[in-house]
């Protein structure tokens, strides 16, 4: 196959755009799940907190202001094509692109260069790039927006692989429960199953990145989805943490091979601002 070149200033456009998208407007699927939470929402606070923050997506939209004042750390994820020759440097076209971002749309920086000495970078970056090698000439490029809060409420259980469906579902409840209204839900959901601790940590990212309203292709994760969802929605945690039937908005299962002695289990909370978006180069 012929090899396609790239140059790093197209890969610097394209995150600049993404992270404009995704600061200011939700994918479509995202904002319809919302509506639906709302018709199905049966206490009037749960309705006002849900009807606050569609309110505050069509502001952010129509006015160019961010969706939330944590504008997030930038995760990458790249599938480039083996092909593909990018002329110039990969990691510095992306960081380039995200300190160019967020300069110009006045976004709020909060990334330390140091976790322990705490000094602010001052451009929000590095990003932190995740590449995969694939077949083909394409480069896909998708760049995903996490906050602290929801962050901070990640978790991580290495199960014995004798373990049931029904244990997992009580680790996700229990997670969930404590971090109460820290991560600001209703939330998306990524569920990594398998691989090992790192891998399904990765995985549970990658997973609310599928579309909003569709569910795993594997019908036995597909109704694990349905299961972790209703019970989610059964706690009583609700939009913000002001109680309802919204604690999910979806739940995403991303799953890999692992090791017989392993079941490794990650949980990605991400809050009711599900901001990424995808380009193809």
């Amino acid at each position: 196959m012929k090899t396609r070149t790239i140059q790093a200033y197209q890969i610097s456009n394209a995150v600049v755009d993404l992270i404009y998208k995704a600061s200011f407007s939700l994918p479509y699927a995202v904002e319809k799940r919302i509506d639906r939470m709302l018709k199905d929402e049966e206490t009037d606070l749960a309705r006002t907190t849900l009807k606050i923050l569609r309110e505050n997506n069509e502001i952010a939209a129509a006015e160019g202001l961010p969706l939330c004042q944590d504008c997030g750390m930038v995760i990458v994820f790249i599938e480039m094509g083996q092909a593909v020759l990018v002329e110039g440097s990969l990691t510095a076209a992306v960081n380039s692109g995200v300190e160019e971002a967020y300069r110009k749309f006045s976004l709020r920086r909060s990334i330390v260069a140091d976790p322990l000495k705490r000094g602010n970078t001052g451009t929000n970056a590095p990003a932190f790039i995740h590449t995969d090698l694939v077949e083909g000439d394409g480069l896909s490029l998708t760049v995903y927006l996490k906050g602290g809060g929801s962050e901070n409420m990640s978790a991580l259980k290495m199960f014995r692989p004798t373990d049931s469906a029904e244990a997992i579902i009580d680790f996700i409840e229990e997670t969930v429960v404590r971090a109460g209204p820290n991560p600001c839900p209703p939330l998306f959901l990524g569920v990594g199953i398998g691989g090992t601790a790192d891998t399904a940590m990765l995985n549970a990212k990658k997973a609310v990145l599928r579309e909003a309203g569709t569910r795993h292709p594997d019908p036995a994760y597909a109704d694990l989805e349905r299961r972790i969802e209703e019970r989610l929605n059964g706690t009583g945690v609700g939009p913000l943490g002001f109680g309802g039937r919204s604690t999910a908005a979806w739940v995403y299962i991303k799953e890999a091979p692992t090791h017989i002695a392993m079941l490794p289990v990650a949980l990605n909370l991400n809050c009711h601002s599900l901001r990424f978006g995808t380009v193809e180069l």
